[in-house]
């Protein structure tokens, strides 16, 4: 998927950002697929700091693009929520509904599109919530980048991700059975 990524951009010369940018939304309305793949191609093909910083870009746009879109249509289907930080959420509005978005974005266990499909049925507004969907999501990024970049140079720490995130696979889809 990255190398298919990195074809793309290669090709796209000058609009290489955007289709970063563009790619990012797809995934965010998606809600399903994780963006992952698309941070690594944006830190090998733009480098580290720049590679983040459209990474961010991307998901900030990509979840206020999905806010909108899962609020039109979120009146139509209520969805049964299970999880007590989601459920809190979808009652909540003002600075405990922006701090909840906050934590739910570092939180790296809950998807992120579940976060936003919930934050779009819930009493908060459109700039609360993208404002606190990005600045949970610079955290998780600066971990997920450096985590990535650790991978692609095959470190120790490299290493050392890659067993943990098997280990932790495993583990979930061993406790789900």
């Amino acid at each position: 998927m990255e190398t298919q990524l990195l074809e793309w951009f290669e090709t796209s010369g000058g609009f290489a950002v955007w289709l970063s940018i563009i790619i990012n939304i797809v995934i965010s309305v998606l809600g399903v697929i994780p963006s992952v793949f698309l941070t690594a191609a944006n830190i090998t093909f733009f480098g580290v700091i720049q590679g983040l910083v459209i990474s961010i870009l991307g998901e900030a746009f990509g979840a206020v693009v999905s806010f909108y879109l899962y609020r039109k249509g979120i009146n139509k289907v209520k969805p049964e929520i299970k999880n007590n930080y989601l459920k809190k959420l979808q009652y909540t509005k003002g600075t405990e509904a922006f701090l909840l978005v906050i934590a739910l974005r570092i939180f790296p266990f809950i998807p992120s599109g579940l976060v936003t499909f919930v934050s779009a049925g819930s009493l908060m507004g459109i700039i609360n919530f993208s404002i606190a969907s990005t600045l949970g999501k610079i955290p998780a990024l600066l971990i997920e980048a450096y985590s990535i970049k650790q991978v692609l140079e095959w470190s120790i720490q490299g290493k050392i991700i890659l067993a943990a995130a098997s280990i932790f696979i495993i583990g979930f889809l061993l406790k789900r059975k």
